[in-house]
């Protein structure tokens, strides 16, 4: 009695069995060619053509152009541009949110909507370290011979470069006597300097003019930016001298004294200095005694 060969020995034998593969002519089936092959051959061809064709899809992908048209592959070209991008957005984002906050302090100015608990509750204190405020006699001292020479100046015609990178004092912007002195509780946010007609209104500091209009209810009105978040507003002049976007020096004369609007009581300027859209006491920075 034959044993039944091995599990081992069928396979063995059907890997290596020969096989062949004949092609016909389909009109009259004359044999055209033929192929031998076992299962084992035809294995091996298979596994190498597989093998081929994956390493040359992946030297195509790594090595051509290909490469970008695959979904969800970033070329080195994009991820640079995806970076700059960022960066732009970023800055983006800061400027919106510089720009949203300069106009809501500008809002604040043209319309005083600012609660007097609110101003108590803010605790504004200057950065000693880029302002230097003067609130002595040295003060006093320094606003004269800075007068003095922005007056020298003028009959030159130059504007005085006033104001350094690291520290500037505030140019008194008229002198005259306070009629009425800043009162938050009264939603006063300024201080009244009683002169002239027609005396010289001066800008307090380096600025730019954001606003230059006239208003029934305070005349004429001119307000400047300057640098660190400050504003300055001149109310009830006679005439303005700057547009909304000159540039202007300390001590530049931006308008004149005068009695316009219905708010008007007399000549005079009426002066508001604000921060980050919070007003500030002007006596607190700068001398307007003649």
């Amino acid at each position: 009695m034959k044993k039944k060969p091995t599990l081992r020995k069928r396979l063995t034998k059907n890997l290596l069995s020969r096989y062949r593969l004949v092609i016909l002519n389909e009109e009259n089936y004359e044999e055209q060619f033929f192929f031998r092959l076992s299962i084992l051959n035809l294995l091996i061809i298979s596994i190498f053509l597989f093998s081929f064709l994956i390493t040359s899809t992946l030297l195509i992908v790594s090595y051509t152009p290909v490469k970008e048209f695959i979904p969800g592959y970033a070329s080195n070209l994009m991820r640079k541009q995806a970076i700059i991008n960022a960066s732009k957005l970023d800055s983006l984002t800061i400027s919106y949110n510089q720009s949203l906050n300069q106009l809501n302090s500008i809002k604040r100015v043209l319309t005083g909507d600012i609660e007097f608990e609110e101003f108590k509750e803010r605790e504004f204190k200057l950065d000693t370290e880029n302002i230097e405020v003067k609130l002595n006699s040295k003060k006093i001292k320094d606003d004269s011979l800075l007068r003095k020479l922005v007056e020298q100046q003028d009959k030159y015609n130059f504007s005085s470069n006033i104001n350094s990178d690291e520290s500037f004092l505030f140019f008194s912007p008229v002198l005259g006597y306070i009629s009425q002195k800043f009162d938050p509780s009264k939603k006063h946010f300024a201080i009244d300097v009683v002169a002239k007609q027609n005396e010289p209104v001066r800008s307090i500091a380096d600025g730019v003019v954001i606003f230059s209009e006239w208003s029934s209810d305070t005349g004429y009105v001119i307000i400047l930016e300057h640098k660190q978040g400050y504003l300055s507003v001149y109310k009830h002049n006679e005439s303005l001298n700057n547009m909304q976007g000159d540039i202007v020096r300390a001590g530049d004369i931006i308008g004149t004294v005068g009695n316009t609007g219905e708010y008007s009581t007399g000549h005079h300027l009426h002066f508001e200095l604000w921060n980050d859209g919070y007003p500030l006491d002007p006596q607190d920075f700068i001398d307007f005694s003649p």
